[in-house]
């Protein structure tokens, strides 16, 4: 089904704002909607480049929103950039904000910041991956579970140098790890065990992996590949250990697949650059095959999907990636990397729209 939905923001990439990519959402307790996102500062565009964690405010449920709030300079800590950024709201009450620090190829690790005040000011960062390396967190990942542990789920990309800076020696294929936090995000551990994939013809291995607690408490994960579809994982441990990956119904180019479930209705949605049945599209350069961009709903805990709808159709001619998912009483929010033609890269924009819950039920 198509639904076009409203486009409540549109971030555009300017002169010295080369790019305004993922970010995530929380509710704050006077009713106000918070976004965090990457905004680059600079001329360059690429994930290595400057960038910096801003926030802005919306007071009407994601219709309008506020002017740029800088929280956090790579300046900050030294590093590089800081980006891939998870909102959520601690046990204690405190807004936990989640990003990674880039220092480079050897130390790339995600870091919570917490806020006792809604988010005016921040303490110090605890690191929530133990040991040096690059390891990719994607936005809105961070997940606490029914049980209160909280589970932060990361790619490991190991160097086959002893380079900081090259490029080259960057090796493309991820293994999937799991960090967890059974004390409200004051210290961390790795889970028993993590995932790999060696397969002929499989260059990826598990990248940008996610994870939902379905309602039995299965932790279900899910990690982008270059087979042509999203590879899948399950824990009946809280985390601790894993199955071996397999193929999932979501098809995909390598390109993350976002699921949450909706507080309210318990349902799950899903977003994703489904593979077309065809061979014959044209690959841009800018959109790396990451369109249409699509959601679906499962109403049986991931068993079956429908009430799908076209977020971003193959007319548009962009690409669309990492996508933010947040549920207000009667609406879904989503925001995306969203890059035209005229951006060069389809991580270059960033949008925010906006559906009734009710019209994606077809209600």
């Amino acid at each position: 089904m198509d639904n076009k939905g409203t486009v409540v923001l549109d971030l555009r990439p300017a002169k010295g704002n080369p790019r305004n990519s993922e970010g995530a959402f929380l509710e704050l307790k006077d009713g106000r909607l918070m976004f965090a996102y990457s905004r680059f500062i600079g001329d360059s565009h690429s994930d290595e480049a400057a960038a910096c964690i801003a926030v802005r405010y919306s007071s009407d449920g994601g219709d309008t929103w506020s002017d740029d709030r800088i929280v956090a300079q790579p300046g900050d800590y030294d590093a590089l950039n800081l980006m891939s950024v998870s909102l959520l709201r601690m046990g204690n009450g405190d807004v936990g904000l989640f990003y990674i620090i880039r220092y480079g190829w050897h130390d790339t690790r995600l870091r919570l910041w917490r806020s006792s005040d809604e988010g005016e000011t921040w303490g110090e960062p605890v690191c929530c991956v133990p040991g040096l390396g690059y390891y990719v967190t994607n936005n809105d990942r961070v997940v606490r579970l029914s049980s209160g542990r909280t589970i932060v789920p990361a790619a490991l990309h190991k160097m086959r140098t002893d380079s900081t800076t090259d490029w080259k020696s960057f090796d493309q294929r991820g293994m999937a790890y799991f960090y967890l936090s059974d004390d409200d995000g004051a210290t961390w551990r790795e889970a028993k065990s993590g995932c790999s994939l060696s397969l002929a013809h499989c260059g990826s291995g598990l990248q940008e992996p996610g994870v939902v607690e379905l309602s039995n408490g299965t932790l279900w994960a899910y990690a982008r590949t270059d087979l042509g579809r999203q590879y899948e994982m399950f824990s009946f441990d809280g985390g601790e250990t894993w199955s071996p990956a397999v193929p999932s119904r979501f098809t995909s180019p390598t390109s993350p697949l976002s699921v949450k479930r909706n507080p309210e209705s318990g349902d799950l949605f899903a977003v994703w650059n489904p593979v077309p049945n065809y061979e014959t599209r044209t690959l841009e350069r800018h959109s790396w095959g990451r369109i249409p961009l699509v959601g679906a709903i499962s109403t049986d805990d991931g068993k079956t999907w429908g009430h799908r709808f076209t977020i971003e159709g193959e007319q548009t001619r962009g690409g669309y990636c990492y996508t933010a998912i947040h549920f207000t009483a009667d609406s879904l929010l989503l925001a995306y990397c969203a890059g035209e033609p005229e951006d060069g890269i389809c991580l270059a924009r960033l949008k925010v729209k906006k559906y009734k819950l009710a019209e994606l039920y077809g209600k």
